[in-house]
This record gives C-alpha cells, sequence and structure tokens, in this order.
C-alpha cells in the first residue's frame, strides 16, 4: 500500500485550503494550503472508499491578545476516508507530517525544536462543486528529538475548494 501512495499519479486537481482555529491557550491559527489528490482509491465498497491527498500549508500563530507570534511551514501525506451513497458524502481524513516552526515558543508552550511532527484528524463533508467543509484537530510535537516538549493543538474550521 506504501509503494502504491508513493507511486499513484498526481491526476487530480489542485485544491486551495483556508483554515482558521483555536489552541488549547486561547491563541489562535490562520492556515492557508495546498493540496493535490492521489489519484487512487483503495478498499471500495459499496459504502465507500480510501484515497488521499499531499497537503502543504503555511500557519500564523496568534497569541491570546491577538499579537502575531510564531509562523509555521508544513507538509502532510493525508488518508481520507470518503462515504457514498448518502444524499451528502461525510468524509474522515488523517494524517502524520511535518512542520518547520519560525520559533520554539508558541502561545506559552516550549516546543524544543523549530522542526515539528504535524499529526491531524478531520472530518467533514463534500459539498456541491466538490468542496469540503469541515472540522480538523492538529497537534504539533517533535516526538522527542530535543526537549523540552510541550507540543501545542490547533483546532480548527476549514474549507477547501478545488481551482
Amino acid at each position: 500500500m506504501v509503494i502504491g501512495i508513493l507511486c499513484a499519479p498526481a491526476a487530480q486537481a489542485v485544491e486551495l485550503t483556508a483554515a482558521v482555529g483555536l489552541t488549547e491557550h486561547k491563541g489562535s491559527t490562520w492556515r492557508i494550503g495546498l493540496s493535490q489528490g492521489w489519484g487512487a482509491r483503495w478498499l471500495q465498497s459499496g459504502r465507500g472508499y480510501v484515497g488521499g491527498y499531499w497537503e502543504g500549508a503555511y500557519t500564523q500563530w496568534c497569541s491570546k491578545n491577538g499579537k502575531l507570534g510564531a509562523r509555521t511551514v508544513s507538509f502532510s501525506p493525508v488518508l481520507l476516508y470518503r462515504f457514498e451513497r448518502v444524499s451528502w458524502q461525510p468524509f474522515i481524513e488523517a494524517g502524520i507530517g511535518v512542520s518547520l516552526f519560525s520559533k520554539t515558543q508558541v502561545c506559552c508552550r516550549r516546543l524544543g525544536s523549530a522542526f515539528n511532527f504535524e499529526d491531524r484528524l478531520g472530518v467533514g463533508l463534500v459539498l456541491s462543486g466538490g468542496a469540503q467543509l469541515g472540522l480538523r484537530a492538529i497537534h504539533y510535537s517533535n516526538a522527542r528529538i530535543k526537549m523540552p516538549n510541550e507540543g501545542i493543538n490547533s483546532f480548527s474550521l476549514f474549507y477547501r475548494h478545488p481551482l
């Protein structure tokens, strides 16, 4: 399956993603990204299928008083389970990627290093025209590569639109 993911054709259109979120420390995030589907489907059944996409994104972090803080550049492969044969099409997504932070202190959390992993879980709906609307939780930490490793979470509302 991993070989299939790496060799899958990039046959789908590029999509623009915008998200606004909050951290558990009352900070906020603004995120913009580009994604492209893998163009492959696995485990197809009458109820849905597993697919996925690549996403590159830029995130701006703000403190609870609105002051601009760290910036993040990230890249993630994301698995997607899309339900079919229902009047509205829900989906579930999960991924683990990498990110680079401009600062190692974000919203009172000490990350220990600029390099961090980006773990995500999300749910959403496919809208008319292929656009998507959903909720996502993203956790950043360096997996104890360097201490301290307090990590930080962002909970966001996102909208993805085909270009």
